[in-house]
């Protein structure tokens, strides 16, 4: 229950809101797998370095567009889940 996805996030995601979210109750969130979001593809780049890939990035939740990557919000923001996943 990372990131929540609205009724305006799940119209703009099209038939991609099935494979990267779902309902948990009444509401809709972003699906984790393996710790990260569902739309994120973690690629390898030929020296070997991770490279981290939004398969959603043009129809991302708002909540995604309003944190610039790699802004002190946003690692504020992965910190704070970080914490919760490590406190379940």
């Amino acid at each position: 229950m990372f990131v929540r996805v609205t009724g305006d996030d799940w119209t703009r995601l099209g038939p991609d809101a099935e494979r990267v979210a779902q309902f948990i109750g009444h509401r809709a969130y972003l699906r984790m797998e393996r710790g990260h979001c569902a739309a994120l593809e973690v690629r390898r780049d030929p020296d070997g370095a991770l490279d981290f890939f939004c398969t959603i990035y043009d129809l991302r939740p708002q909540i995604c567009r309003d944190l610039a990557r790699g802004s002190p919000e946003c690692h504020g923001e992965r910190a704070l889940k970080r914490s919760e996943t490590l406190n379940r």
